[in-house]
């Protein structure tokens, strides 16, 4: 039986100092049955010929083109063009290990219709493994709704590149990412998706390695009223997901404390240095550009 083919896809907007490793650590999976779909979000840079340079080195990269409008639309773009039965997400400025499409991989053979895997925080030339539930395996969905109610601003539940999905329920229930959030679009899409899983996967091996950049969105163009606007509505998608799961009366002041929360990153964890991850990917460009 011939292997799944799974669908990674990043969304890029100038990134020519990055972009290379990401593709390269990408290249490098295990895992070989991959696509990988680079969508420059109209970059003005030299994005445009690292994308072609390692079109023409690897047939498994498929460039898009388009006008600049945000990275919700180059995933959403990403999901209409992927052929794969499953699907991963990265951001250009960060790396996978090698043997993070296969962990994944292996939690959905498992029988689940999400795996989520801990991740890595880079900071200069240390890193953190981060994570939140305490245990490996499939759990159903209500256990995992569980444990997100406990943090629900935590990283871990809220990105996309930590997680792999089932192309399927993306395409039988029409989900994409929403185009008029400027912030936590990815939550809102993790929580429209869970509505439709019956169990997740939970993988303690870190997937994925996460540069935060200085000037990003959330630090400079988000203010205070975006913020309680955006709030209200994840909240309301977030208190849908517990209402399906029949879980929202008999947790209802836990779940509103979602209010209280915002999305946190911080750097606590074991730290070691990078140099060990860049003997691990073989890449030795490995340099914790900043994101």
């Amino acid at each position: 039986m011939e292997e799944p083919l799974v669908s990674i896809i990043v969304p890029i907007y100038n990134r020519e100092q990055t972009l290379e490793r990401c593709l390269c650590s990408i290249l490098r999976q295990t895992y070989r049955r991959i696509e990988v779909l680079a969508v420059d979000d109209g970059s003005m840079d030299h994005t445009g010929q690292i994308l072609e340079k390692y079109r023409k080195l690897d047939s498994r990269i498929r460039v898009f083109y388009k006008e600049n409008s945000g990275v919700s639309e180059s995933r959403n773009l990403g999901m209409r063009m992927a052929k794969g039965e499953y699907i991963q997400f990265a951001d250009s400025d960060d790396w996978l290990p090698k043997d993070a499409t296969e962990s994944l991989l292996g939690g959905i053979r498992m029988g689940a219709d999400m795996a989520i895997g801990d991740y890595c925080r880079v900071v200069g030339p240390k890193i953190w493994v981060k994570g939140h539930i305490p245990e490996s395996g499939v759990m159903d969905r209500t256990q995992f709704a569980s444990y997100m109610m406990k943090a629900p601003a935590n990283f871990y539940y809220g990105v996309m590149w930590n997680k792999f999905y089932r192309a399927d329920i993306i395409r039988q229930e029409n989900l994409s990412c929403s185009k008029d959030l400027d912030w936590c679009e990815d939550f809102r899409f993790n929580l429209e998706y869970l509505q439709y899983v019956n169990n997740v996967a939970v993988i303690q091996t870190p997937v994925y390695y996460y540069v935060k950049t200085k000037g990003s969105l959330v630090d400079t163009r988000i203010d205070m009223k975006q913020i309680i606007r955006t709030k209200r509505i994840i909240f309301e998608q977030y208190k849908e997901l517990y209402q399906i799961f029949d879980m929202y009366k008999e947790n209802r002041l836990k779940i509103q404390g979602f209010f209280l929360e915002f999305a946190r990153d911080k750097n606590k964890g074991k730290g070691k240095r990078l140099g060990q991850e860049r003997e691990q990917t073989g890449y030795g460009k490995a340099d914790g550009s900043a994101r």
